[in-house]
Order: C-alpha cells, then sequence, then structure tokens
C-alpha cells in the first residue's frame, strides 16, 4: 500500500451461505487492476473490506461494476453487492470512507436485492440514490409521518389519492397533463389534490412541502 493518500474504501458482502467467500470474491475484482493496489480483509460483522490506493479520478465503482457480473455469475444464488466510498486523502479518514461504502453498500442491495451490483458513492446522484441508502425501517417511518392517512393505502379513495399524487407530481405540477394523463377534469384534479394537502397537511404550492411528498413517495 502507498504511504499516502488517495484511498478508497470498498464494502462488500455475498448473500447466502457463501458469505464467508465475500473477501475472496473481492480480492478477485481488485485483482484485475494491477495499478492500484489493495489491502483486503473481513470485518466483525462478516461484510469483505478493502483499502485501495487510488487518484481521486480512477473511476473504482465503474470498474468494479464491470466485472461483478462476471463474479456473480459463478455463484449466481448468492447476491453480490458493493460499496465503494469516495476517495479520502489520509489514512486518518478511511473510518469516513468506511462509513461511505456501508452506505453506498445499503444502497446497491436496496437497488438490486436478489442480483449482483457494486454503487459507489459517487453514483448517488439523485434523490432516489440517496434514499436507497437509508434502512428500511427509518424509510417506512418518514413515509408513514409524511403521508399521514394516504400511507396505509387502505380505501380505494386512498389509492386513488396517491396515483394523482404520483402523476402530479410526475408531470411536475402541471393540471392540465394531470387531467389529461388520468383522463379527468381539470377540476377534478383540483380536488383531489386539495384532498391530499388535507389528508397530508402539506401544501403542493410550497417547494419544501413537494419534496418532502416526492421523498415519501420514493421511500415507500
Amino acid at each position: 500500500m502507498p504511504a499516502t493518500g488517495p484511498y478508497r474504501v470498498v464494502v462488500a458482502t455475498l448473500g447466502g451461505e457463501e458469505s464467508g467467500r465475500a473477501v475472496s470474491a473481492l480480492a478477485e475484482a481488485l485483482g484485475h487492476s494491477p495499478a492500484e493496489p489493495f489491502a483486503a480483509g473481513r470485518l466483525p460483522g462478516g461484510e469483505a473490506v478493502a483499502v485501495v490506493g487510488a487518484s481521486p479520478d480512477d473511476g473504482a465503482g465503474t470498474a468494479l461494476a464491470d466485472l461483478w457480473p462476471l463474479l456473480h455469475a459463478c455463484r449466481p444464488q448468492a447476491p453480490l453487492h458493493a460499496g465503494v466510498s469516495g476517495p479520502v486523502p489520509t489514512t486518518g479518514d478511511l473510518n469516513a470512507a468506511l462509513g461511505q461504502a456501508r452506505y453506498a453498500l445499503a444502497a446497491a442491495r436496496a437497488a438490486d436485492p436478489e442480483g449482483a451490483r457494486v454503487t459507489a458513492v459517487d453514483d448517488l446522484s439523485t434523490l432516489g440514490a440517496l434514499l436507497a441508502g437509508v434502512p428500511a425501517d427509518v424509510r417506512g417511518a418518514f413515509s408513514s409521518r409524511v403521508m399521514g392517512p394516504l400511507a396505509s393505502r387502505g380505501s380505494a379513495s386512498h389509492r386513488m389519492l396517491l396515483e394523482t399524487l404520483e402523476v402530479f407530481l410526475a408531470q411536475h405540477g402541471s393540471w392540465a397533463r394531470t387531467a389529461e394523463a388520468l383522463h379527468l377534469h381539470v377540476n377534478t384534479v383540483h380536488y383531489r389534490i386539495q384532498r391530499i394537502e388535507t389528508l397530508t397537511g402539506r401544501d403542493l404550492s410550497r417547494l419544501d412541502d413537494t419534496l418532502d411528498l416526492h421523498a415519501a413517495l420514493l421511500c415507500r
């Protein structure tokens, strides 16, 4: 390993009965980039971890993602996921990089629970990608709190309102385009949005409230 950074941290898991082979899988993948030295081992929680000596623009996540399907093909029954941190300048920053890598790993699992996926912190460029790394129980609690009675989807009217909200947000708040997409009169869309605002306590004319509802839908 180089005495100075930058470094990246990679965390990987191999599901099912093959979990003990995660370090071997990660070392195999990293070994295909001989210009980037690394040290790999196993964390107390069972995850494989590697510290990689790399340049800030090395594209570590892309290189791993290219090899990941080949590794998964060797054990297709076992989900294979990895998270890659951003570059950090010194060894004193490795713990922070480990936290980044674990967050990216959680996002990879959420995106493809039964498959194979590599997610780098650099890939978290949308709200949906960012929220995917949040623990499922936290996402669920946030969605329930923001959506209020709509979260249960217990009645046909609530499901109808949720569909209207999804389309309204997808159409960037356009009443006319929402009405056209749902084959409704514009006045009906206005009525439904008013009901959504009443039930959730949010005002869809406000950016903050709109973002809260959009995030809550993504967290479901």
